[in-house]
């Protein structure tokens, strides 16, 4: 799945940078998602709140 960043993201990345869901996992009721920038050049951990928050699926 591709995805779009919203907003700024704790300095570390700009508005409109592309991502891919490399997993998404589930604990005891808790999401969380790893991404990996387009250009690989990053990774991000974020849970279900702040993936809805900050990404957009293209």
């Amino acid at each position: 799945m591709k995805l779009i960043l919203l907003n700024d993201y704790k300095e570390m990345y700009k508005k409109g940078t592309r991502f891919f869901v490399i997993s998404e996992s589930e604990f005891i009721g808790v999401k969380e998602y790893v991404l990996q920038t387009e250009n690989l050049t990053g990774k991000l951990i974020l849970s279900e709140k702040e993936f809805i928050k900050n990404f957009r699926q293209i």
